[in-house]
């Protein structure tokens, strides 16, 4: 039986092609955290390999024999929330589940049930350690999964029994805890059940140093696909793994979940004879955004928190960050995966992926409305060519006529109406093409390139749009606005190449929508050192 791409849970290398865990991170320096006997954070997005890393640690460290390691799960506690009694029961019965599971020998797993079941309500799991370090041979070392799924009192009392029991390393608690979530624990804000916020950091302010898993690197995802070719003889074809890495860029679950799309779940290419193409890498991902599987939905959810839409609203709009946005906020976003920020590059939606499901997301209201104004295949000429500028035109009528009901009720702020464009857009060219959108904290401006699929003479041809959208901002008149969107237009026209390249200003201020709405036929040029460069011939729709 040969193995696969995996989508749910840990990672196992019989099963699933397979990245090695330890390589992802610096490992030494990780072991001598835990030989210094500190305790320390690891973080990452979900579905990004941190339970298949943090079980690879704990086979590293028993195989050595230096250590007794163990790994615990504390999501079933979830549910207790501020009943932290209840909580610290359930998540000292897990432990005891899984020595016995896994190191069947260790003082847990003989006499660990008992403990648990007659030690002091609301100390088990404190007690339960330091009689597990005192009994051990070794030093011990408990890796602690899924922290931050612990609501309220529960999640406090955790923190605050693993910090009363620091003092009494090694010999009469674990020597190294590792805590593993999404968020760092100094971005926790725990609500008690008496309505006190309290920050992680305080509650355990222990924590040595945090670290984060990232994503696989272009040459990962070169191996993980390559043990697919090896042991079938299946090939991908050049330039998948660079289009993969832009898709995705290199989330694990994403990458995964397109080449289980592409090897098992399209029927044709189980004949591995077959070699996997660009065309279905594009239809792979066409399917796993359209079916919405968990990864998707759970982060799709966030989207309608407060501290998300502040975060991410400004960078669909090319805007700049509210000067009192909270730091924590920012922080937030950037764990759950959602937009990536370094490297000399403005914060942004993190892959290509995430920047198409967000506007559909935050959109799907829509669809109804637009199932009866633009039916299948409108816009479409007889030669089955993409009318570009008639669909501008009745998404310019649509505006006059609906944007004021739409704005009495926003689908994300001020994005509104840049996210229903795109709205508008996706209904007409879906099924015939592909939309590909850019945008970036403080650029000023979204980006997008349709491409747009029709047949001629027996042959499958390709026709290319560009679309910039700027807004109008209120110390900003709308001639420079459009002074400056035609040189951001002309450089995306120039990098793109299209047949037509439209600028869309749309104006947000309380005018007429005589004054509003205004077609132009304009140039833009792209300066070339100072120099006049090559003009491109843009249309100004006002809206």
């Amino acid at each position: 039986m040969e193995r696969t791409f995996n989508t749910t849970g840990a990672n196992n290398p019989e099963d699933n092609y397979s990245i090695d865990p330890m390589g992802r991170v610096k490992w030494p320096e990780m072991r001598r955290l835990i030989e210094q006997k500190k305790y320390f954070v690891l973080h990452a997005p979900r579905q990004s390999g941190k339970t298949t890393l943090l079980n690879a640690i704990v086979a590293r460290l028993n195989a050595e024999g230096k250590y007794e390691a163990l790994y615990l799960n504390v999501e079933l506690a979830q549910t207790a929330r501020d009943d932290y009694v209840s909580g610290d029961r359930t998540i000292a019965s897990g432990l005891v589940h899984a020595a016995r599971l896994h190191a069947p020998t260790s003082w847990i797993a003989r006499e660990g049930k008992q403990f648990a079941s007659d030690g002091a309500p609301g100390m088990l799991l404190r007690e339960l350690l330091c009689e597990w370090a005192g009994h051990s041979e070794r030093p011990t070392v408990l890796m602690i999964d899924e922290i931050d799924s612990l609501i309220g009192d529960t999640l406090v009392h955790v923190l605050r029994q693993l910090r009363a029991g620091h003092n009494d390393r090694p010999g009469g608690f674990p020597q190294s805890i590792i805590l593993c979530g999404v968020r760092d624990v100094r971005d926790y804000r725990i609500q008690t059940s008496k309505g006190e916020i309290i920050t992680g950091g305080s509650c355990f302010n222990v924590k040595a140093k945090s670290l984060r898993l990232g994503n696989f690197s272009e040459a990962e995802v070169r191996t993980l696909y390559g043990q697919h070719t090896t042991e079938t003889g299946q090939r991908f074809e050049e330039g998948i793994i660079p289009r993969v890495m832009a898709l995705t860029n290199g989330q694990p679950w994403l990458v995964n979940a397109l080449a289980n799309e592409l090897t098992e779940e399209m029927v044709d290419l189980r004949d591995r004879t077959r070699s996997i193409g660009m065309d279905h890498l594009d239809q792979a991902k066409e399917t796993l955004i359209l079916r919405r599987d968990t990864h998707l939905d759970q982060l799709l959810d966030k989207l309608h928190e407060d501290r998300v839409r502040r975060v991410i609203e400004p960078i669909l709009c090319g805007d700049v960050w509210d000067m009192a946005l909270p730091s924590d906020d920012r922080q937030y976003v950037i764990d759950l995966g959602l937009i990536v920020a370094g490297d000399g590059e403005p914060p942004r939606i993190a892959n290509e992926i995430y920047r198409e499901v967000i506007p559909r997301e935050l959109t799907s209201s829509l669809d109804g409305t637009f199932d009866g104004l633009v039916p299948r295949g409108a816009y479409v000429m007889a030669d089955g060519r993409l009318d570009f500028r008639g669909m501008l035109e009745g998404f310019q009528q649509f505006c006059r006529e609906n944007m004021d009901l739409l704005g009495s009720r926003p689908v994300y702020g001020e994005a509104t109406p840049q996210l229903v464009l795109q709205s508008w857009l996706q209904r007409v060219v879906n099924g015939g093409g592909q939309i590909f959108r850019e945008y970036a904290l403080g650029t000023g401006r979204s980006d997008i390139l349709v491409r747009y699929y029709h047949v001629a003479g027996g042959r499958r041809l390709e026709q290319r749009f560009v679309v910039e959208i700027k807004m109008v901002r209120s110390r900003r008149s709308v001639d420079t606005t459009i002074r400056e969107g035609l040189a951001q237009t002309a450089m995306y026209a120039d990098r793109c190449n299209p047949e037509e390249a439209h600028l869309v200003v749309i104006d947000p201020r309380d005018r007429s929508w005589d004054e509003k709405i205004y077609v132009k036929e304009c140039v833009g040029v792209v300066e070339k050192g100072g120099r006049g460069g090559k003009e491109w011939p843009i249309t100004v729709w006002g809206m």
